[in-house]
């Protein structure tokens, strides 16, 4: 059995800068979001805690009383979340109005299905009310029964938009785009990950660009807070019955939350009621059940009664009463009110429980969303909580098994989530090309010795949490869209990166790998398929601008973990980390950065946790079935050799002593023979 390794570990200034309000008692996100409280289309990208639904009861009131619309329409994607947009006394804090939203308005606790609510939306749009609160499912039954135009002059907010999709069988993307086509709504979408797991786009291109954008990132989140100094997710790899060895990684002296596996996974052991009471037994010894809030008790070895919630058991009777005691929030503000919380499909987006510091969950999660969502919960800030802590225990493949596939399947997921984690915990790098008229950023540290004029610079605003790095041969975006791009979405790009399995399979196991393959061909088709109306050079530029993010993060993290006392250094171990990368290569080019194969680091991470017999079953597997050169990729190479005859005069040699122009040569020889193939008949 091999010890977890914590493929992410950050750690935080504690600033207390994000949980400071101004005088109309907004947080600084909230604030942010205010200033663009006139946008018709406002896409609020902002992490687990930042204060989301309140920046939107602060808008809507402002569209409500001084823009003109009529109503303000919330729509969440399960009836648990309808609870963050309760009543909130704002006047209190310093804003002009209260939030207030009538009883029978907030559908989310109104009783029935979603389809049957549908009248009641009716009566609300009707009436002279101007707030209402309902689930996704409710708004598109409502939109298939009345149509888009019933919606005109009013708000609609879509909380988790990342459920919504380009995909034509999303009903939620399509109606959005049927009010976007028409026009004549305003519409706030919030996210805590504007990412889906699927891979899919959350909007069309040209639905996005009509969206201003606010960006308040996890970075600016956490080093602003009081008291939560460090993060870390990691990855444990177990055999046999999870439940067996959950207590390698489940510390009952930390609030804790357990993320059971689905019944269909490969973890599960198609028992989930008997997987609690494993897991009960392994903690201590059952005492009973607590009568008022329905709590497990165990009593552990040393005589501490654990207070155990169990959201896996469907009876209603049983788990009402769990239910409404966790919903109580004056009960939720004490510590101790209950210890941890075993759950299946509940407890994930927005459900709020502050003292959470270990979020545990066992088998791969679908998507890499769900992943960010379930480090969400534990990432409040809160009194004594200097750490918090993902683990997510995996399977290790094992030979003898048929589900073997699935199992690595599993393995590469996991080192995609970590790879994107990574980035959206970093600090947000802004890259601009090495010119000799290029000089200092306003507020950005460049280090002991300055801004050198003579060299590419690495600077940091610790204020703003942004780098501001210099880059020779760097392409620059030229149009409006891709400046958007390179500036708010790379940890879209990235995540789309990480989650293409050809990229990670390659980039972990294929020994004849060239790393331009992955950073140039295989980037660049995603930005291809992601943005196809950029120009080309703009589509070069957010590659570039991607790859450069990815592989610096993974450079830095090398050298922090090179050196161990860097670890140490507070919230500056990562921007030293790109100091030190800048410094130990003579000077920061594209070129090199296009060098760095970006799962180096990954793969290292996977060896530690993974037993070696294990990591040679995962390589036989993807060795198997190699990749080879699709008409697509050819193409690619030939567009990049004709790039490269058009720098250096001739042609990439298919016998160059240099992998990638060899690797263009021998895409250029693959279309030939293509062509020749065709033309032959």
């Amino acid at each position: 059995m091999n010890e977890s390794a914590p493929s992410v570990s950050v750690t935080y200034a504690c600033s207390g800068s994000s949980t400071r309000s101004n005088e109309l008692g907004m947080r600084p996100m909230q604030e942010r979001a205010w200033e663009k409280r006139g946008e018709q289309y406002l896409l609020i990208k902002s992490p687990p805690a930042s204060g989301k639904s309140r920046a939107l009861m602060f808008i809507a009131l402002d569209k409500l009383h001084n823009q003109g619309l009529r109503q303000a329409i919330i729509v969440v994607p399960e009836r648990t979340i309808g609870a963050s947009f309760a009543d909130a006394p704002l006047r209190e804090f310093g804003f002009w109005a209260d939030w207030t939203v009538a009883p029978k308005w907030n559908l989310c606790n109104a009783p029935g299905t979603d389809g049957g609510k549908v009248n009641s939306v009716k009566t609300f749009l009707k009436s002279d009310d101007r707030v209402l609160v309902c689930t996704h499912a409710t708004f598109r039954f409502a939109m298939e029964r009345f149509g888009a135009d019933a919606f005109d002059g009013r708000l609609i907010a879509v909380d988790e938009f990342h459920h919504v999709s380009a995909n034509p069988d999303n009903r939620l993307g399509e109606h959005v785009g049927q009010l976007i086509a028409r026009d004549r709504t305003h519409i706030v979408a919030m996210t805590g990950s504007y990412f889906r797991g699927d891979a899919q786009p959350v909007l069309m291109p040209h639905d996005e660009a009509r969206f201003e954008t606010v960006t308040y990132t996890y970075y600016e989140q956490l080093n602003g807070y009081e008291y939560l100094k460090r993060l870390d997710i990691g990855y444990f790899f177990y055999t046999g019955n999870y439940a067996d060895d959950i207590l390698r990684v489940l510390d009952p002296g930390e609030k804790t939350i357990i993320h059971i596996p689905s019944v269909n996974s490969r973890e599960s052991t198609k028992d989930k009621i008997r997987e609690v009471e494993h897991i009960i037994e392994e903690l201590g010894e059952w005492e009973g059940t607590d009568a008022t809030t329905g709590f497990q008790l165990v009593r552990m070895p040393g005589g501490r009664i654990l207070r155990i919630a169990d959201l896996v058991d469907d009876d209603p009777v049983r788990r009402e009463p769990v239910a409404a005691a966790l919903r109580d929030t004056d009960r939720m503000s004490d510590r101790d009110h209950v210890d941890i919380i075993v759950a299946l499909g509940m407890a994930k987006e927005g459900f709020d429980w502050i003292w959470c510091n270990h979020a545990l969950t066992v088998g791969y999660r679908s998507s890499l969303t769900e992943i960010v969502q379930i480090i969400g919960r534990a990432t409040r800030d809160a009194p004594g909580k200097a750490r918090a802590r993902f683990t997510n225990l995996i399977a290790e493949p094992d030979a003898s098994e048929e589900a073997v596939t699935e199992a690595v399947n599993d393995t590469l997921k996991a080192i995609a989530a970590s790879l994107l984690m990574e980035q959206v915990l970093a600090p947000r790098f802004n890259f601009t090309p090495k010119r000799p008229e290029s000089g200092p950023v306003e507020g950005a540290d460049y280090g002991d010795e300055g801004y050198d004029p003579e060299k590419c610079n690495v600077g940091f605003n610790h204020d703003t949490g942004q780098f501001h790095i210099e880059i020779k041969g760097l392409v620059a975006p030229k149009g409006k869209e891709a400046e958007r791009i390179c500036r708010e979405d790379l940890n879209e790009v990235i995540a789309a990166f990480a989650q293409d399995r050809t990229s990670v399979e390659r980039g972990l196991f294929d020994e004849e790998l060239v790393p331009e393959e992955l950073t140039q061909v295989r980037m660049g088709k995603i930005v291809t398929d992601r943005y196809p109306e950029l120009s080309e050079e703009d589509r070069e530029a957010v590659r570039q601008h991607a790859i450069a993010a990815l592989n610096l993060t993974q450079k830095a993290k090398e050298a922090v973990l090179d050196e161990p006392q860097a670890q140490s250094n507070g919230g500056t171990a990562l921007i030293d980390g790109v100091r030190k990368f800048a410094m130990d290569v003579r000077d920061l080019e594209i070129d090199l950065i296009d060098r760095i194969n970006p799962f180096g680091e990954a793969y290292a991470i996977l060896a530690k946790a993974m037993s070696e017999e294990s990591l040679k079953q995962v390589a036989a597997i993807i060795t198997a079935k190699k990749i080879q050169l699709t008409p697509e990729e050819a193409r690619d190479l030939a567009r990049r050799a004709l790039r490269f005859k058009q720098e250096r005069g001739r042609l990439p040699s298919i016998t160059s002593a240099d992998p990638w122009e060899k690797r263009m040569a021998e895409g250029v020889a693959f279309l030939a023979r293509m062509k020749a193939a065709a033309a032959d008949g």
